[in-house]
């Protein structure tokens, strides 16, 4: 009967080939090439139980009355918004556990996105012939991004509500195109007229994670189309490649992973609180509290804003570009477009134009891996300075301070890593040429030991 079936789909599809090759792809057998697969099963979590919670918000900033199971904000005034958050926190059915899921799988997506691409930076899995999927996995952290941040600002609770008040500053402070800009999105000055809200809805429900999707889509049919690379290993080489067969090697390995990432999700979501949206409270216009963070991944962003010295340019007595611009438009557009635009950069300085179906170490290129190593560590320290009040708030230590020693550090610290670290990696290669050296030392003398006759 299966002979039977699989005969008449190949005749009326063609398409035995096909699944024959599908099956005998082979997948690099190798750990860190399944956080791109985390990152895939994290984002099917979100789509899940995004679509669950469609069902209970209501994306209208109208004001209405709160009369629910929370007893602290029962009689407050706030938005339907607001209001949908709590009922699903605390009255819908699995809610809380649904919503607290789907915002630690943002996080876990994020991150193994991050993870993903400073493994295929510093093994240079970019070169050519794979640096256009590079790119769309760039655009895809990007993009995420965004995602991320206009998931957490629906509910217009205090946290989100001063998020989107810092985001339509750096909005206006763009030069020419600010004012227009923020007239687009928001529909008027701050907080925006009340379409603003459902415009904000539909990009986040819907926009977005069907662009995230097709980006994915692309991504994953490059990587089949060019291969995957691998290490260096005994049998393989820039045209052979060794690996697990897709079935039935990969596929169950892979069915476990995600179900281990949704598992871990859930467990996360059900046992470990996070954007506990009633300490807050509703957002009002002149509302504000020390010590608030948006999520992990933006804390980049506050602390290029925040470590920014006040410097406005002033034209004939008219600010130019105000000090937003800086930190939070001109900062994350340079490093999107030195991500962008690395593998061209490389090959041009470096002259290496081949294909390379074999990865790296990242000690087989000191300079990448030194420049990568400075990158991160500025990007660490920005991130530690968006950071700075809650250290204020929980130790007590002076605000003031800790930005003059960020701004320092950010000049002072990444050439050091460089240096530190190129010479590191060249260290390491040179005790490898020694090892070889010595290693093909004792096969010559055992060679000759074996061709000696006997006494």
């Amino acid at each position: 009967m299966t002979r039977r079936l699989v005969r008449w789909l190949n005749e009326r599809t063609g398409s035995a080939s096909f699944i024959h090759r599908s099956l005998r792809y082979a997948f690099p057998d190798h750990w860190s090439f399944l956080l791109g697969e985390v990152a895939l099963y994290a984002f099917i979590v979100l789509v899940a139980t995004g679509i669950y919670l469609t069902f209970f918000f209501d994306p209208s900033t109208s004001p209405t009355v709160y009369h629910g199971s929370y007893g602290p904000l029962d009689g407050v005034e706030m938005t339907r918004a607001y209001r949908s958050v709590l009922n699903i926190s605390f009255d819908v059915k699995a809610g809380l556990l649904i919503r607290q899921t789907h915002h630690w799988a943002a996080d876990v997506f994020v991150a193994s996105i991050v993870l993903h691409l400073m493994r295929v930076f510093f093994t240079g899995a970019y070169r050519k012939p794979r640096d256009v999927t590079y790119v769309i996995g760039v655009v895809i952290l990007f993009v995420s991004l965004l995602e991320g941040f206009l998931g957490y600002s629906l509910g217009d609770d205090l946290l989100s509500g001063m998020g989107l008040a810092i985001a339509y500053s750096v909005a206006l402070s763009i030069p020419f195109i600010g004012a227009n800009m923020g007239q687009l999105i928001w529909g008027g000055q701050f907080p925006g007229t009340p379409d603003f809200w459902p415009r904000m809805y539909i990009g986040h429900v819907l926009l977005i994670p069907l662009l995230i999707a097709t980006l994915l889509t692309a991504h994953l049919a490059l990587v089949a189309s060019r291969h995957h690379t691998q290490f260096a290993g005994r049998g393989r080489s820039e045209r052979k490649l060794i690996g697990v067969p897709s079935f039935p090697g990969q596929a169950p390995r892979s069915l476990g992973l995600f179900a281990a990432v949704a598992a871990a999700l859930v467990l996360l979501g059900g046992l470990i609180q996070i954007n506990p949206v009633w300490l807050w409270g509703p957002y009002h216009v002149g509302s504000a509290t020390n010590g608030a963070q948006p999520d992990w991944y933006l804390g980049w962003l506050i602390g290029a804003l925040r470590i920014v010295p006040s410097f406005d340019v002033v034209i004939a007595n008219r600010t130019v570009v105000p000090n937003p611009f800086w930190g939070g438009a001109l900062f994350p557009l340079a490093v999107m477009t030195l991500l962008l635009a690395w593998p061209w950069l490389e090959r041009k300085f470096s002259g290496d134009y081949g294909v390379h179906n074999l990865l790296q170490r990242p000690r087989d290129n000191p300079t990448r891996t030194g420049l990568g190593a400075a990158v991160l560590s500025l990007a660490v320290l920005v991130f530690l300075a968006g950071s700075a009040d809650r250290v204020f708030v929980f130790i007590g230590l002076d605000y003031g301070a800790q930005i003059w020693f960020y701004r320092f550090a950010v000049v002072l610290l990444p050439p050091l890593i460089f240096w530190v670290t190129r010479r590191f990696c060249r260290a390491l290669l040179e005790a490898d040429r020694v090892d070889a050296i010595q290693h093909a030392a004792e096969e010559e003398a055992k060679a000759e030991a074996r061709a000696s006759p006997a006494l």
